[in-house]
């Protein structure tokens, strides 16, 4: 038996249950979980407020970090420490809220060996996704000497970390906040401006002046409109959420007058080397202080709760769950 927060359908509602082993669905590679995540998906998905979960039963966590027990693929042994982000797990498969897991070993990373599990699930999918996004903008040719980086969203799990990683690669951060008391927080994490995020969530023209070299966006909607209208001739715009809708009510003029190029970033299929690559960047880029800045700890238990703060806006950082808590 192992513990779970296992959602059915009905009203019922999630609860932290025991669960058998030999439950566990179909995989090459069973895990002993040391640490997951709360992300805003897994919130949707524990509080109902959004169509996450495929079939039920289902354990939520699109992240975990573990340890290897037993393996029939090739590329894990028992005693592997292994991280998983996304694949669908904890939506169609079940994930890593949870003490057991059996996935299947493609979907699984190395942990890298700066970091320990709970420093690895301190990052998660956001971390792992703000590294993909930076590395958009760098694969694009957005260098430090053009301009000023806008993060949106930027005390959530994706935000916080962007930040980090933008400032270690040199570039001046704007960040962009409903929170006017988390400024010392965020400029903590190396942004040099704070912007009030009213100022991009309603309507605006399709051409506004320019100012941002590239933007991170987590939110969608208005705010991923006015950041394209502002950003510079050439500049790119990293988009991954959609905190405030996933509505673009907008306008070609952006990209079509000014160059500006919208990129998609996804985290959940996104193929092994570019995975590889973004935990690279964080484990090279990240110290040990930046991850205890966003990280707040929980147990399995809490986690059910904290979905709703999550979805209410009214989190900082990252969730680490112990589920062994």
């Amino acid at each position: 038996m192992f513990s779970a927060i296992l959602i059915e359908q009905g009203d019922a509602g999630p609860r932290v249950a025991s669960v058998e082993e030999s439950a566990l669905p179909d995989g090459t590679v069973s895990v002993d979980v040391e640490y997951s995540t709360l992300n805003y998906k897994d919130a949707l998905a524990i509080t109902g407020k959004g169509r996450i979960v495929r079939s039920y039963p289902m354990i939520p966590g699109i992240d975990l970090a573990g340890v290897v027990t037993a393996s029939t693929h090739s590329g894990w042994s028992p005693g592997d420490a292994v991280i998983l982000n996304g694949w669908g797990v904890g939506e169609s498969h079940w994930g890593g809220l949870a003490q057991k897991a059996r996935l299947n070993g493609d979907w699984l990373v190395p942990r890298p060996a700066a970091f320990t599990a709970r420093q690895a699930m301190a990052l998660g999918t956001a971390g792992y996704t703000a590294s993909l996004c930076v590395d958009a903008l760098l694969r694009h040719g957005v260098s430090p000497d053009q301009g000023e980086i806008l993060v949106t969203g930027a005390t959530g799990g994706v935000g916080s970390v962007a930040i980090a990683l933008l400032a270690k690669a040199g570039f001046t951060v704007a960040a962009a906040t409903g929170k006017a008391a988390e400024s010392a927080y965020l400029k903590g994490l190396g942004a040099t401006t704070i912007i009030d995020r009213a100022d991009l969530g309603a309507a605006g023209k399709p051409l506004q002046k320019e100012r941002w070299a590239g933007v991170i966006d987590t939110l969608g909607s208005h705010t991923l409109v006015n950041a394209a209208a502002q950003t510079r001739y050439g500049g790119a715009v990293a988009a991954c959420g959609l905190a405030q809708g996933m509505d673009l009510p907008g306008t070609v003029a952006p990209l079509i007058l000014r160059g500006v190029a919208l990129l998609g970033v996804d985290s959940v299929q996104a193929p092994i080397a570019r995975r590889l690559d973004a935990w690279a960047r964080l484990a090279r880029d990240l110290d040990a202080d930046a991850i205890e800045a966003i990280a707040q700890d929980i147990s399995l238990g809490e986690a059910i709760a904290a979905a709703d703060r999550l979805v209410e806006g009214t989190v900082r950082g990252r969730l680490v769950v112990d589920v062994n808590a």
